[in-house]
């Protein structure tokens, strides 16, 4: 592939310096640069700028979220609360420098890794991150499935089956412009939430319970069954793939490419995100509030399955439709989760491999992926299997964060790599932090694991 230099020369723009190879071709390059930020106003800008931020926002309210959160709420009530908010906080902080990376040096972060890691690593890295990617479309593929089968009692494995063709969408989407596909997600992540609404407005949650569980609380750590729960979300919630997303496509942004406007494209980009994170916090917090509300407050604190929780809802909330009203959130949330697996699958082969293949291509090995392992459960352990499933795939995904995490700290705090954009010491410290925490978590389940596996 031909490189591209930088957009001032080298003895002007320190930017590209540091890199173990030259830069190459953009991912998404059909769509690299192809949206014009220009506006007469901050708040025109604003709106120009507006977008990447939700589709990264749709992988913190996927399926798999769904299922950690009705676990931690019926079983736990509100403590797990804590765990969203502190989940969600490490995202902002995270997809905030991954936004920076990919406007300050024009890579996406699996092209930062290859171009600063050994080829040998490189691999290692990008086989870590398809696994991730293969336990989000996992959940995704259950996800569906399920909705499938609550609203038009649509067998489970056909339900997954199904799922095989929503490429189709995904594909007419891209040929019509990445405005379209912004809009469709962000109108598909305002059903959920309206969705939620209504489903907390019913339930009539005890607010002071509330507000205390979103103090954290030494019992999380303590407890393991309620550790295992808070790193599955942490996992469905920090995801890794969403790095290496959101550092791509806020490169569609025609921003100007020099340190002002680079300056400037941060910062929208960063408030773009936030806003969207903050949604997708009163998502997920909603679906655990809901399940603390209804489940644990009756004494259901055995529902972890998305079936339980669609069955008991309406008779326990005494409202018609309450159910279906979920159901319908669930699906709108499985698909959004699709689109944007899709260009994150593709980033991340073009990023590490410099690979480019079609993308329904891409789209079908990786979905194939994940529908053979959910067929197999679905066959042979029923809905109870795939539900189980789902929980552990977040985990998977939690176990991957720091493979994505490490790097894209240390790129970012780089100040050859980054010139003026390099991290400040505070913001340092908070990343490393954030970043040793996630491991820390993850060593603490593998170790919690391998001792109830040798019980």
């Amino acid at each position: 592939m031909p490189t591209l230099n930088a957009p001032d020369s080298p003895a002007k723009d320190p930017i590209d310096d540091g890199w173990r190879q030259p830069r190459l071709a953009p991912s998404l390059a059909e769509v690299h640069r192809s949206i014009s930020v220009d506006g007469a106003s901050w708040f025109r800008k604003l709106l120009a700028f507006a977008g990447p931020g939700y589709l990264v926002a749709v992988g913190y309210m996927d399926p798999g979220n769904w299922a950690t959160d009705l676990a931690g709420g019926s079983r736990f009530g509100y403590t797990l609360l804590s765990v969203i908010l502190l989940s969600n906080l490490m995202a902002v902080l995270l997809q905030g420098l991954a936004s920076k990376l990919g406007i300050v040096t024009g890579r996406d972060l699996a092209q930062a890794c290859r171009d600063h890691y050994s080829k040998h690593t490189t691999v290692v890295l990008w086989v870590m991150c398809e696994i991730a990617i293969a336990a989000c479309d996992l959940a995704e593929v259950i996800g569906s499935a399920i909705a499938l089968k609550l609203l038009f009692n649509i067998p489970i494995t056909w339900g997954i089956v199904i799922t095989a063709f929503d490429v189709l969408i995904v594909l007419f989407l891209q040929n019509r412009g990445f405005r379209l596909l912004e809009a469709l997600v962000i109108t598909l992540v305002a059903v959920v939430g309206g969705c939620f609404l209504f489903e907390l407005i019913i339930a009539r949650p005890d607010m002071a319970a509330v507000m205390k569980g979103f103090i954290p609380t030494t019992q999380v750590v303590t407890n393991p069954e309620m550790l295992y729960i808070a790193i599955g979300i942490l996992g469905a919630t920090v995801m890794p793939h969403n790095l290496y997303l959101h550092s791509s496509i806020v490169q569609t942004r025609k921003y100007a490419e020099h340190t002002e406007g680079r300056r400037e494209a941060v910062r929208f980009a960063f408030i773009d995100s936030t806003i969207a994170l903050t949604f997708a916090l009163f998502i997920n917090a909603a679906i655990l509030i809901m399940a603390a509300a209804t489940f644990n407050r009756t004494g259901n604190t055995g529902v972890a399955e998305i079936q339980d929780a669609h069955r008991l809802l309406t008779p326990l909330l005494g409202v018609t439709g309450a159910g279906t009203v979920f159901a319908l959130a669930l699906l709108a949330s499985g698909q959004n989760s699709t689109l944007t697996g899709t260009l994150a699958g593709q980033i991340v082969m073009e990023g590490f491999l410099n690979l480019r293949i079609r993308p329904w291509l891409r789209r079908l090995i990786t979905r194939g992926i994940a529908i053979v392992p959910a067929v197999i459960v679905a066959i042979f352990y029923g809905e109870s299997g795939t539900a189980k499933l789902l929980v552990f795939s977040q985990v998977i995904l939690s176990l991957q964060l720091s493979f994505a995490v490490f790097p894209l700290v240390g790129f970012t705090s780089d100040r050859v790599k980054m010139g003026v954009f390099v991290n400040s010491v505070p913001l340092k410290i908070a990343a490393y932090t954030v970043a040793l925490v996630i491991g820390a978590l993850n060593a603490w389940l593998l170790w919690q694991t391998f001792t109830a596996w040798a019980a």
